[in-house]
């Protein structure tokens, strides 16, 4: 297990704190991203990264899963067959997070990437987690990470969390595998 390194002091957010808070527990349960072909998209998803496809809806949309659940990942062409990723200077999404449960699984995502051939973005230890930050197939920016245990968080004195970006050991993470 990877300890959290050392890093700069953030500003802790004392703004914005609602009158009532979101529940414990509330998790985000899948995400649907638009592509412009569809079986390009599943060679990136299915063929590199390693879902299953749970359900296909003709050449439209295919929903993609980790371990059986429903989907985590839809994919579609409904509003984005044959289309272009949107400008950089554009709103939208930045990154779909994938969270893998232990850093030798995020290690075997990485060694897959490896493999296809496709480049990171940057990888960045946050303290609380290691992430890999690459591009899919249509553009769309992909987190691949694990979180390191609540116990390794770097919390400062005052409680808040101190997260930061540094750099990761891409040979010790694939080490890990």
């Amino acid at each position: 297990m990877t300890a959290a390194p050392t890093l700069p002091r953030l500003e802790p957010l004392t703004d914005r704190v609602p009158a009532r808070p979101i529940a414990d527990g509330v998790r985000i349960g899948h995400v649907h991203l638009k592509v412009a072909d569809l079986d390009r998209a599943l060679s990136f998803y299915c063929d590199v990264l390693g879902f299953e496809i749970t359900q296909r809806r003709g050449r439209e949309a295919v929903f993609l899963s980790a371990g059986g659940y429903h989907h985590h990942i839809a994919l579609n062409t409904w509003e984005s067959l044959g289309g272009s990723p949107p400008p950089p200077n554009a709103t939208g999404l930045y990154h779909v997070a994938i969270l893998y449960p232990t850093r030798a699984l995020l290690a075997d995502a990485y060694a897959r990437v490896l493999a296809a051939g496709i480049k990171l973005d940057g990888p960045s230890d946050h303290g609380v987690s290691e992430a890999l930050y690459l591009r899919d197939y249509d553009d769309n920016g992909v987190e691949l990470c694990w979180d390191r245990p609540r116990e390794l968080w770097p919390v400062g004195a005052d409680g808040h969390l101190n997260m930061g970006r540094l750099r990761i050991d891409l040979e010790g993470l694939l080490a890990e595998k």
